[in-house]
């Protein structure tokens, strides 16, 4: 019955983590609903540059995620003044970080035309870009404070804020974006504008709820002044999951590019089966981030029996989720597809079956990213960061992606090819991910 009550816990934890992932992934559906509706041009450029954004945003997010293991632990041994410390320290390199990619963000058209996109394109998605460049500095520091609450369990409140954002980002795209109610007609300069605004709204909710519920940390008493031992530790952990992020987001960019050059319905296809897959992998993103503050919260008292048993009732909750998941995929492949295509779309059968086809692989999918995800997580909890991001850019950049183009270019496997190589690269990160863990579990005294 003990075992029982670790799984019940961490997945009421994991459900409000869960949902605000969720949320986070419906702020960028609201924004491609709403410019595509105004225009294809300004879609594409939309495309273009929350890809971009991404990109760069998921690296210095790594501080904040570093934050959230550390944060737990120390709160387990009640040292305040450390939670403070990495706090404090996380901001200041998540904001460093903003002023070092600034220049990218204000000088991105220029960018752009060097990297051959067309005129119309660039100039729109810089103008975009721009103000994305603005809302990084709030992002980052949400981000933060995000996993500062959440490291000492406070997930609720980061779940309603995110649904409140998700609400406000509709609302203010459709006044900016067509210029509703006597608001000017901005287009994708109006998206813009509303990513800055919404991350600002989310950084100015955390930071209030932070300072009037949580007075006895006082995380901007001298706020000014370095801790040179935190600093180096929150850098080193930061960057390795920065990295560790990078090379995954890298991998299925690259992925998309490939496909790309076989042709549009195996794009459309694909693009069709990864959106379901995200989807699934949300639930997986969410339970990781909840065994990460429970292993985390377990090291700060080192108590072995607990961590341990944190990462087997992860184990079986992922591997739950999973099956649960490719029941889905392979009970209605023709369902799920068909969902996202118009009927009378002259190619919508050959897109259908070559999707249904995709989404079968996209099930064996569901257990080795699920896995290599939970193993990340779990080593972050017992902060161990700088082998596993070794162990994943090696098996996505290394394995996954050569496999991949192999697989479909030369033994003309398609598209096929090119996820049987992304799920051989997750797969390899997946296991030796879960050596590593044992082998950690094993050294913990």
């Amino acid at each position: 019955m003990e075992f029982f009550s670790y799984i019940r816990s961490l997945f009421l934890l994991s459900l409000p983590l869960i949902g605000g992932h969720v949320a986070q992934v419906l702020i960028g559906v609201g924004d491609t609903l709403i410019v595509g509706r105004y225009s294809t041009e300004a879609l594409a450029a939309l495309v273009l540059g929350t890809t971009i954004f991404f990109i760069i945003f998921i690296f210095g997010a790594g501080f904040s995620f570093a934050a959230m293991a550390l944060i737990s632990t120390a709160n387990t041994e009640g040292d305040n003044i450390k939670i403070r410390r990495i706090t404090r320290m996380a901001l200041w390199l998540s904001l460093a970080f903003g002023c070092i990619v600034s220049p990218f963000f204000i000088f991105s058209e220029r960018l752009l035309l060097f990297l051959g996109q067309d005129f119309n394109l660039a100039v729109l998605a810089s103008d975009y870009l721009i103000f994305s460049g603005i809302a990084m500095f709030p992002a980052l520091s949400s981000s933060v404070l995000r996993c500062y609450l959440a490291g000492m369990e406070y997930v609720k409140v980061t779940f309603y804020i995110s649904v409140v954002a998700v609400l406000l980002n509709i609302l203010i795209n459709y006044l900016l974006v067509f210029g509703m109610f006597g608001f000017p007609e901005l287009g994708i300069i109006g998206a813009g504008i509303a990513t800055v605004l919404v991350n600002l709204f989310m950084f100015i909710s955390f930071l209030i709820y932070a300072k009037t519920k949580l007075t006895h940390h006082n995380l901007f008493v001298r706020f000014w002044r370095p801790d040179r031992g935190v600093i180096g530790l929150v850098l080193k952990m930061g960057s390795a999951i920065g990295i560790t992020s990078l090379a995954e987001a890298g991998l299925f960019s690259a992925s998309s590019i490939m496909i790309g050059w076989l042709g549009q319905i195996e794009l459309a296809a694909h693009g069709i089966a990864l959106q379901l897959a995200s989807i699934t992998f949300m639930l997986h993103l969410g339970l990781s981030d909840a065994a990460t503050i429970r292993v985390s919260s377990a090291l700060g008292k080192t108590d072995k029996h607990k961590i341990i048993n944190e990462c087997w009732a992860s184990l079986v909750i992922s591997l739950g989720l999973s099956f649960l998941a490719i029941l889905i995929f392979l009970g209605f492949p023709k369902l799920l597809i068909s969902t996202f295509l118009n009927s009378e779309e002259i190619n919508s059968n050959l897109i259908i079956e070559m999707g249904i086809s995709l989404l079968a692989l996209a099930a064996l999918f569901q257990l080795v990213d699920g896995g290599q995800a939970l193993a990340i997580h779990l080593l972050r909890g017992i902060h161990d960061t700088t082998i596993p991001m070794y162990i994943a850019v090696i098996s996505y950049w290394i394995i996954g992606l050569p496999c991949a183009y192999v697989l479909s270019f030369h033994y003309n496997f398609g598209a096929q090819g090119i996820w049987l190589g992304l799920v051989l690269g997750l797969g390899f990160a997946c296991l030796f991910l879960l050596l590593r863990l044992i082998k950690n579990l094993r050294n913990l005294s």
